[in-house]
This record gives C-alpha cells, sequence and structure tokens, in this order.
C-alpha cells in the first residue's frame, strides 16, 4: 500500500508550525491501550504490525490484508469501564466497522456500530466494559486494506471483584480414585458422595493418597476433612490441573483426626490428600472430603460461537464466489512464510463453474457429512506458475470432504508435502503434476475415491492410503499404498509401487460439518484391515460445535488451558497463535482440531503442546512453528514412561505438521516424542527448514525429528526431513511405519559435523539396537548435501539384524550427485554414485 502524498505533505507542513498563543500546560489522558499487546487478524507486511497502532506515534501504522473481514484488537491488561475510542485512519480507512468488548478475547460485545465512516479521524463515545477491545472491519472505504496510525481507548482501569468461598462442596459426586483400597466397601467414590455413613479407607501402609477430579480447573479456598477413627497424621492437600504435576496447597504434620477445615488457595482440576504418615496401625479413613471454591472470580470459557473473520463460508448462492476465491489466492499463491491464514467452507449444494486455486495456508472442505454432498462442476486447483512450474515447495494447504466434476475431466494437485487431499471424490481424472510436468515432491491421499486414471507424472514419491482409483499411470521412486481399490501391483524390484492389500489401524480426520444450521464436529470411529473409502456410512460421533472452545487470534494459551481443564475441545480457527505456556490435553478423547492450517509458536522456550496418557485423543489440522527460544519437545504424545494400553481407541495424529525455520529462526531438540502406546501416526511432515528466513545448520538446529518411546505405534504416511541427528529415532516395541519420505539436512558443513560412533552420518531412519520386534513398507532417504558434496553417508537406515525386524522395499537416492550413502540400510545394499539420481534399492532386510 501506498501512503497518500499529500496526507504526508501536510503533515509535515503541520510539524514545522510553531503556534504562537501559549497556554497552560494540561496533561492529556493517557489511553488505557498505549503500549498495551495488540494483535490482528493479518498484517500487510512486517512493517505494519498491530502494535504500531497502539505505541502512541501517530508516524507509525498498522494495515491489514486486502479483505473486508479484518480485526485489531488490544489487549489492556485488566478488565475496564470503556467510554471512548479514538481511531486515527490513514488514507485507507474502514467504512462499515464495528467497536467490539470481550472479557476473554474470545467472546464479543458490540458497543459501537459505525456505518458510511470517511475517514480522517473516529472519535466515538462508548459504553462497554472489557479486557479486550478491537476494531472489526466489515467492509472497506479503498481497494486497499484496514490502516490505523493510532486505535486509542479511553476509560478506566478496573479489577475483576475478589472471590468468596463458596459453601458448596463442589467434589461432591464427582469421579475419584486412590492408590488403594482396603477392600470393595471402601473406595474412593465413598469419600466424595456426600454420605457420613460411608468411607474411603487404604491399605495398612505408608504413603497413601485419594483423589477427586472436579471436571474442570477451579480457584481453590477451602478444603474439609472428616477422618474415620483411622486418620492421618501427616499429610499434604494438593492440587494438580492435569492429575500428573502437583503443587502442595497445605502440609499438614500434626494431624489429630476427626472434623478438620483448612483454608487453601490456589487452582486445580484435580484435587489430592497426600498421606505421609498414618495416625493407627490402620490404614488411612475418610467419611467425607469437601472441597470449596470461589465465586465471583474468572467466568468459564463459553463454548460455541462464531468461526472468525478468516473462515470464508459459502453456498452456492454466494455472489461473486469466484472472485473470493481468486482474492484468497492472489494474496496466497506465494506468500510461503507470510502470516496470512483461510479456510473455505462450502455448504452443500451443487457449484457450477469454479475453479478455486489454492495458495498457501490455504484450506477448502465441504460442509456435508458425505463428500457427495458438495458437487463442484469446475475444479479446485494447485500448480506451481508461481514458481516456474517447479512444484517441490506447494506446502501447507489442503482439500477435503468435497466431490469434483472436472471441467476438462482431469483436475490438477500438484503439491509437495504438508498438503492432504481427504474424503475427496473426483468424478474425473485426477493429476498431480504441475502444468509442463515440472518437478514435483509429494504427497497425501485418504479416504478418496478417485472415478478416472490418477497420474503422477513427475511426482518422485506419494502414499495413499483407504481409497479407490480408476487407474494409476506411473511413478517415479516411492509410490505406497495400502487398503486401495485399484492401486497397482508391487512391483518395486523394477518399479516405484509397494502395495498393500489393507490398513492395518486407520481412524478418519475429525471434519466440522452442518447439521441443519448447526455446526458439529464428526469424529470417526477406528478401522482395522481397512480397504476402500470409509464413506457414505462412515462410523463414528457427532459433537456439537458448543463443546469446543472456538480459539481466534489473540486467544491466550491461559485461556485455552482453561477452556481444556474445562473439558472443552479445541477448534482452531485460521491465525497464528503466539504461546508463552504449554498447551495441555489431559482429557481422553479431546479432539483438538485446526483450520486453515492455524499455526502455534511456543515462546521462551515452552514446549507447544504436550498430551496425558489416555484415550482417544485427536490432533487434527494444524502447525506448530518453533519460537527463536529452543524448545526441548514441540509436541509430547505421553510423558515418560507412559504405559497404559490404548489399542481400543489410540490416540491419533493427523495432518499435524512442524516447522524449525523458515519463518524466521527456531530451535528445538525434538520436533514430536511419542511415549504413549498405540498411538496412530496419520500423515506428518516435521521439516528443520532448508529455505527461507533463519536457516543455518546452527541458526535452525533441531536434532530429532520423530522420536517414539511407546510401544505399538504406527504410522501412515510418514515425511521427516533435514534434522541435524536422526530424522527417526524408534526405540519402542512392536512399530510400524508405512510409507516414509526423506532428505537429509542439506546445510551440513563437513563429515566431522556428523560422524557419531565410528559412523558418517546420522541414519534418517534408526530403530533402537534394543528393539526387538520392528516393520516398516516404502521408506526412501535422500542426499542433497549443498554445503559439502564430498560427503558420503554410511546409510539411510539403520537398524538391529534380528528375526523380529523386517524392512521392505527402501531405497536411497542422491540427488544430484551432492553426496553420496555408501549403502542402503546398515552394510547393506548398493552406494549411490555420480550424478544421474538413480535410486540404490533393498526390497527385503535382511
Amino acid at each position: 500500500m501506498k501512503l497518500r502524498t499529500l496526507g504526508v505533505a501536510l503533515a509535515a507542513m503541520a510539524a514545522l508550525i510553531t503556534l504562537p498563543l501559549q497556554r497552560p500546560a494540561v496533561a492529556a489522558d493517557l489511553p488505557l491501550s498505549q503500549g498495551k499487546t495488540a494483535t490482528s487478524s493479518s498484517d500487510e507486511n512486517g512493517g505494519t504490525p498491530a502494535a504500531n497502532a497502539v505505541d502512541g506515534n501517530t508516524a507509525t501504522r498498522w494495515s491489514s490484508a486486502a479483505l473486508d473481514t479484518q480485526w485489531l484488537q488490544v489487549d489492556l491488561g485488566a478488565s475496564a469501564t470503556v467510554t471512548k475510542v479514538v481511531l486515527n485512519w490513514e488514507a485507507a480507512y474502514g467504512s462499515d466497522y464495528r467497536i467490539q468488548t470481550s472479557p476473554d478475547g474470545s467472546g464479543w460485545t458490540d458497543i459501537k456500530t459505525v456505518t458510511g465512516g470517511d475517514g480522517g479521524t473516529d472519535t466515538l463515545d462508548v459504553s462497554g466494559q472489557g479486557r479486550y477491545v478491537r476494531m472489526y472491519g466489515v467492509h472497506r472505504g479503498t481497494q486497499y486494506g484496514y490502516s490505523l496510525w493510532e486505535f486509542q481507548v479511553f476509560g478506566t482501569s478496573g479489577t475483576t471483584p475478589p472471590a468468596t468461598c463458596d459453601s458448596a462442596n463442589a467434589a461432591q459426586g464427582k469421579s475419584a480414585t486412590a492408590s488403594s483400597t482396603e477392600n470393595a466397601g471402601t473406595p474412593a467414590s465413598a469419600a466424595f458422595d456426600g454420605n457420613t455413613g460411608t468411607r474411603w479407607s487404604s491399605a495398612a501402609s505408608d504413603p497413601q493418597w485419594v483423589q477427586v477430579d472436579l471436571g474442570a480447573t477451579r480457584d481453590l479456598c477451602g478444603i474439609d476433612l472428616n477422618w474415620e477413627a483411622a486418620y492421618g497424621k501427616s499429610f499434604q492437600i494438593q492440587a494438580s490441573t492435569d492429575g500428573q504435576n502437583w503443587t502442595t496447597l497445605k502440609t499438614v504434620t500434626d494431624g489429630t483426626g476427626g472434623k478438620a477445615s483448612y483454608d487453601v488457595s490456589g487452582q486445580g482440576r484435580y484435587v489430592r490428600i497426600n498421606g505421609t504418615t498414618r495416625g493407627t496401625v490402620y490404614g488411612y479413613s475418610l467419611w467425607e472430603v469437601a472441597v470449596h471454591t470461589g465465586s465471583g472470580g474468572t467466568p468459564p470459557v463459553e463454548g460455541g460461537g462464531d468461526l472468525g473473520p478468516n473462515v470464508i463460508v459459502v453456498d452456492p448462492s454466494t455472489p461473486n464466489l469466484q472472485q473470493k476465491f481468486d482474492q484468497v489466492f492472489a494474496q496466497q499463491e506465494s506468500n510461503q512464510f507470510g502470516a496470512g491464514r483461510y479456510q473455505f467452507l462450502m455448504k452443500p449444494g451443487t457449484y457450477n463453474g469454479i475453479n478455486a486455486q489454492l495458495g498457501f495456508y490455504t484450506s477448502v472442505s465441504g460442509l456435508g457429512l458425505n463428500p457427495d454432498d458438495v458437487h463442484i462442476n469446475g475444479d479446485i486447483t494447485v500448480d506451481a506458475g508461481w514458481f516456474n512450474g517447479n512444484a517441490t515447495q506447494n506446502f501447507w494447504r489442503s482439500a477435503e470432504n468435497l466431490s469434483i466434476t472436472p471441467s476438462n475431466g482431469t483436475d490438477r494437485w500438484a503439491v509437495a508435502q504438508a498438503a492432504p487431499f481427504r474424503r475427496m471424490h473426483i468424478q474425473g481424472g485426477l493429476n498431480l503434476a504441475p502444468n509442463g510436468y515440472g518437478w514435483a515432491s509429494g504427497g497425501y491421499i485418504a479416504d478418496s475415491k478417485i472415478d478416472g486414471t490418477v497420474g503422477p507424472y513427475s511426482q518422485q514419491q506419494w502414499y495413499t492410503r483407504d481409497s479407490s482409483v480408476g487407474g494409476w499411470t506411473n511413478g517415479v521412486w516411492n509410490m505406497t499404498f495400502t487398503g486401495v481399490q485399484g492401486a497397482p501391483a508391487t512391483n518395486f524390484d523394477s518399479g516405484p509401487y509397494t502395495t498393500l492389500d489393507t490398513t492395518p489401524v486407520s481412524r478418519e480426520k475429525p471434519f466440522l460439518y452442518l447439521d441443519g444450521s448447526a455446526y458439529k464436529v464428526f469424529v470417526p470411529s477406528k478401522r482395522t484391515n481397512a480397504r476402500g473409502v470409509s464413506w457414505p456410512n462412515t462410523a463414528g460421533t457427532s459433537i456439537p460445535l458448543d463443546q469446543f472452545y472456538v480459539v481466534k487470534p489473540g486467544a491466550t494459551a491461559a485461556t485455552i488451558n482453561a477452556a481444556l481443564a474445562q473439558g472443552l475441545n479445541l477448534l482452531f480457527t485460521p491465525g497464528v497463535y503466539h504461546l508463552d505456556q504449554t498447551i495441555n490435553v489431559t482429557r481422553a478423547n479431546t479432539v483438538v482440531l485446526g483450520l486453515g492450517l492455524a499455526t502455534v509458536v511456543p515462546d521462551n522456550g515452552i514446549d507447544a503442546m504436550h498430551v496425558a496418557d489416555v484415550d482417544g485423543v485427536r490432533l487434527a489440522g494444524f502447525l506448530i512453528d518453533a519460537g527463536r527460544s529452543k524448545s526441548d519437545t514441540l509436541l509430547q504424545i505421553g510423558p515418560s514412561g507412559a504405559s497404559a494400553d490404548h489399542s481400543a481407541n489410540p490416540t491419533t495424529m493427523q495432518d499435524v505438521f512442524v516447522r524449525i525455520g523458515g519463518a524466521g529462526p527456531g530451535l528445538a531438540t525434538n520436533s514430536v516424542v511419542v511415549n504413549s502406546d498405540d498411538v496412530v501416526i496419520d500423515h506428518t511432515w516435521l521439516w528443520r527448514a532448508d529455505h527461507g528466513e533463519g536457516v543455518g545448520w546452527d541458526t535452525n538446529r533441531a536434532d530429532y525429528g520423530l522420536v517414539v518411546n511407546g510401544d505399538d505405534v504406527l504410522a501412515t504416511g510418514l515425511f521427516v526431513e533435514h534434522f541435524n541427528r536422526y530424522d527417526v529415532l524408534w526405540n519402542g516395541e512392536n512399530g510400524r511405519t508405512i510409507f516414509f519420505q526423506n532428505e537429509k539436512a542439506y546445510d551440513v558443513p563437513n563429515s566431522a559435523a556428523i560422524t557419531h560412533d565410528g559412523i558418517v552420518g546420522y541414519a534418517a531412519y534408526k530403530v533402537a539396537d534394543s528393539v526387538a520386534v520392528h516393520e516398516a513398507w516404502g521408506l526412501g532417504s535422500y542426499c542433497n548435501f549443498t554445503s559439502d558434496p564430498s560427503i558420503v553417508q554410511a546409510h539411510g537406515f539403520q537398524v538391529p539384524v534380528k528375526t523380529g525386524i523386517k524392512l521392505h522395499d527402501i531405497l536411497v537416492i542422491s540427488l544430484g550427485g551432492k553426496g553420496q550413502y555408501a549403502h542402503v540400510v546398515n552394510n547393506t545394499g548398493a552406494p549411490t554414485s555420480g550424478t544421474d539420481t538413480v535410486p540404490s534399492k533393498v526390497t527385503q532386510f535382511p
């Protein structure tokens, strides 16, 4: 956007004018917003961030993307009574907009609506209450975005009323557990049933504990204990938000039994009485435990609500629909590391003459329960014109839950990594190559039906799961199929194909749909030995949107965790979310679903997300972008030492992507660590960036891509690239991988930097020496040592030689002769050589 020359000139002249009239000095009211944290739906560029609108400097500004529905918000730091808002517009102003307040950055209340605005300075008298205030743009006054020199909020800062201690027992009737029970007649639940004639009692040993799950994190203010004769002499009253990490609120060392009440101060979803010394020779025995919580404090997080400004919901009658697709594509076509994030949601019906071109961070999905509920007579297209016909960087986009009759009989989907194609019905053919058949490096299809032929042409590798195809024409190096009707037969000796008749375990990704006018999330059930698509009668359950915290840009990690602690699921709307605390998923069957490649960034060296060792968590559809300070582990599934059996209801990780560097410097020791058993990793791309901003051997260092410590873990569609040490390190038993794509780090400075244990190079995929049983199919590793092409890596794969270890159809490739492999796996397999980019293969090991 260009500044208007006249406006700049007038501002400069005004700065030179000295008024002769002297007035008494009067201190101006300082806006409550000045210097506070500001966020926005989008920034035009790095020089116009949200913070510029609240810095008190009228020479700096915030400006948005050139789209109508955009917003700017400021966190005042505490609840305030808002009486006036002043907007100092740059030439690109809002003609229609709303001023809104919110207590938590989630649910919003309109306190002023402006229509027919003409720019300049808008001084608005308002009346409202909230910690967060935002300008929500409805219509722009120009062809540009929205642009504000300053956004000023005036009023009186206030505080949340102090909490009082509620006399009610928040623990009564809630789920309880204990370290032990004396017998079946004294269960943990008896201490929380409100009946002083029943009790919990433990085994006669120290230590012992009893705990209750309040169902949500609460402010804790009092604990009442009613001991039976077998009491605790020394014990602790403890609280936890996740049932694993405990904070001691009170320590008692001189307990005498009977009834006792204790004032406490803290927060927790779980409360535990942790006995360390018994007062008798018997165990611990409690008639009742009452937990009192604060009232009048922070209100609970509300579920449901609108889907935010970057979700574009359309139907067949939407005016200028093609223009909407084109407008987003024009912004996102080459915006590889920008902050824009967009999700198109298409209501059921038939759409004619549409070509939805998808750029970076753009997703399109149907809102039907089945793909054929939304039909396009037209195309959804990914091509590579922005990159001179090279499709190897067409990352981070998706198409889901739609049917298409292509305009010329064949749809084009020329993508690279992190571009899922799920629950799609193509009533014609599918071309996976760019126009001109330039380089391509993808990709992933699942639960889809292609009536015609799939033509990969220049695609180097591809994985297709639980689908059906009318034919498959060719492939370059590694084309792997499981549970695909119409798939070509295995020919890895002479060609690229690896085909398994069924997929051992799969569960389709959760998706948003409309039930009448109500949004719901459908959560498909687990399938075993699946073949073909799951629809039209997909087994599963529906969750209403009001059981989700709809996360929008500007939401805090504290609010996200509070929502999880209340038992809500998470629906991340498109945006970039900076975290100042780890997101903790502790409840079984929690759904964490992202739209439009929603991106979370851990700041200050924290981990981005931890998942407890519980059943059935669904993680899907989001990107984790490493922060500038080094994180230990960006995503951890299960704590260290996790051992629970989740075979009946595994945790699934689907279309969850990790990036270290590229959008700026990023650091992490581990990208993903899986400690829980039975986890299914279904399509991931873990990428230490080889291009973009903040890229260098130590600038975006990340030692490990995927570390698997849990047993019985299955990976289907595993893409892991460029890590400083092992890309995949598998320590768990009975692991299985179906399809693996890898490039070793380009920027290895020399052989010495990767020599360990007498071996040159860290294997792309290493199974630990301690593992007895492991099996994998369709694995490829490529080297491109651009910093030192003389490097000869010992091997692509390293596994123990045992009868339970089996690798099928594996290959290594030197890309253009920039470095070589000495072997494929261990000391087996011919070396690569020369510049011809010819695979060296092993069809079976050992």
